[in-house]
């Protein structure tokens, strides 16, 4: 912004501190290459799906590039919300599609909140809930996290939000399981949490990596629907379906928050390739399974790895790992980066000494390994 026109934007936005999306990737490659366990680029620094969309995905998508790009897509996205309704035992009009779950975090913030309200997060949340909260003028409480020698090694303290509560909270957000600790609670806790909120807070739980867990007692949210009519599931196909390049995510709610989110949202905002290859995805379990058991099984086998070293890894039910060097990492982040392996620093989470790690096939995690040791 230029001129004068900085000083009449609305003093929330100009106080606003973007997203910040990690490293210049396009640029990346032209230095390494392309991506490949061997040679090029090795991206582990976004959480993307390293085995890419199901084959379904690609041939839909190629199918309608000569016939569906210069029309409107389906403004209410009717056959893919009614496949996803019936895939999560939920009523259409209980769900909304959003270009991204990203999208739908910042209207649903524009929906509940103004300034002077609070928006509730833990400490380690997922950086874009501040950003929602601060656009539209609200706070941001930050509630403690577990402390790194906790068994859920930075993760949510519930107990430490709920005595955060205040008459001025107007939103709750809570990533499970969460980025980019990894950590998680169990559905047991998360419904005495919820037993615990008036019920006219909205609490808005994020399960961008749901797909991948598999901990004891962790289920997705969507089973205690019935009970607290104030929760708000979001979901996405970036992660565990491979879309990320796509942006498409949904979220189910009561469907009067629903009707209001549709009240807020641009009428095309799902673009029409999106939603056939959301569909196609959906369609294509076999391919879904057979990548998050990958992910599982590299979670594993990398975690035992990096702790025979000696390295501090938090517990993780994403397709990523939290790492702990104990000192600064910034150097550790540059040696990987001159090897043409891509990692995600965490200083903008107040973690200088932590670097994240998406999970990848076999030989790229292998690749990320030695370059470790180098």
């Amino acid at each position: 912004m230029t001129g004068g026109l900085l000083a009449q934007a609305t003093p929330a936005l100009q106080a606003l501190t973007a997203y910040d999306p990690g490293h210049d990737l396009p640029a990346l490659r032209r230095r390494f290459g392309g991506g490949g366990a061997i040679g090029g680029l090795i991206e582990l620094g976004s959480n993307e799906n390293a085995w890419g969309p199901s084959p379904r995905v690609l041939s839909a998508l190629a199918n309608a590039a000569a016939t569906e790009v210069w029309r409107y897509p389906d403004p209410l996205a009717t056959d893919l919300r009614g496949r996803l309704a019936e895939a999560h035992g939920v009523n259409a009009d209980q769900l909304v599609l959003g270009n991204g779950s990203h999208e739908l975090l910042m209207q649903l913030a524009q929906i509940f909140c103004a300034p002077g309200d609070e928006v509730l997060v833990s400490r380690y949340a997922f950086a874009v809930y501040p950003i929602a909260a601060k656009a539209v003028g609200a706070s941001v409480v930050v509630a403690d996290a577990w402390p790194a020698q906790h068994l859920m090694s930075r993760g949510h303290d519930l107990e430490a939000m709920l005595a955060k509560l205040s008459p001025r909270t107007r939103l709750i957000c809570l990533a499970n399981p969460n980025n980019p600790t990894g950590t998680w609670v169990s559905t047991a806790a998360l419904a005495a949490f919820l037993e615990r909120i008036p019920k006219s807070i909205p609490v808005v739980v994020d399960e961008a990596y749901m797909e991948f867990a598999d901990a004891p007692g962790l289920t997705s949210a969507l089973g205690l629907r019935q009970s607290f009519q104030n929760l708000i599931v979001t979901r996405t196909f970036s992660k565990a379906y491979g879309l990320a390049g796509l942006r498409i995510g949904y979220a189910i709610a009561a469907a009067d928050v629903i009707v209001l989110v549709n009240r807020l949202r641009e009428s095309f905002n799902v673009n029409a390739l999106a939603l056939l290859a959301a569909t196609a995805a959906l369609a294509d379990d076999e391919h879904l399974q057979r990548g998050v058991t990958q992910v599982r099984a590299e979670r594993e086998r990398v975690a035992a790895i990096l702790r025979g070293r000696g390295l501090h890894v938090g517990p993780s039910q994403g397709n990523f790992l939290l790492i702990d060097f104990a000192d600064e990492a910034a150097p550790i982040e540059t040696a990987l980066l001159q090897q043409g392996v891509v990692v995600r620093p965490m200083l903008a989470y107040g973690l200088p000494q932590c670097l994240r790690v998406t999970l990848a096939s076999r030989a790229e995690n292998d690749r990320f390994l030695q370059a470790l040791t180098l």
